[in-house]
């Protein structure tokens, strides 16, 4: 197998930063970060890495909630890391992403967030089932693919930002 990719985490700063909405002390959040477990793969044959929960959720019925993961990805140029929910809960919660698909650039390491990988995760239940999630487990995967561009590309552009920064 290539090898194309590296996990790391951002900044406590960015870290702490992107956790500002949810309620958690200086001293929480520090343990929180210290606790970030880098994704994985389960075995040798998986094609995806799970990404592990930072902390405990509870998500209803019809609602969403957008965690820091606090993971960037250092990606070969011609790959992309895609992320998708972990098949076990689409299957029984109906789980899945806001964007269907997260797309993680190879640039986006470098953005002004610090490439943090924030995962948007929507309960779509139609049995009405909440899910709860403890902190360390496993709640969407990734997994890396390689792509091409056209002959006639000549795009030189490069990114700045962070998230949602390559809008023309």
């Amino acid at each position: 197998m290539e090898r194309i990719a590296k996990f790391a985490r951002v900044s406590f700063n960015q870290f702490k930063k992107d956790m500002a909405k949810f309620e958690f002390s200086e001293e929480e959040l520090k343990k929180i970060y210290d606790n970030i477990k880098l994704p994985a793969r389960a075995t040798k044959y998986s094609a995806g890495y799970d990404f592990f929960l930072p902390f405990d959720i509870n998500l209803k019925a019809n609602e969403s909630i957008a965690i820091p993961s606090g993971i960037r990805a250092k990606i070969d140029p011609s790959w992309v890391l895609q992320i998708y929910p972990r098949s076990g809960l689409g299957f029984k919660y109906q789980l899945s992403l806001a964007n269907t698909v997260g797309i993680i650039d190879a640039d986006y390491y470098n953005g002004e967030n610090e490439g943090h990988i924030i995962i948007k995760l929507v309960n779509r239940s139609v049995d009405k089932l909440d899910i709860n999630l403890e902190s360390g487990k496993g709640f969407a995967q990734g997994i890396f693919m390689q792509y091409g561009i056209t002959e006639d590309d000549d795009t030189n552009d490069e990114r700045i930002g962070g998230f949602g920064s390559t809008k023309k």
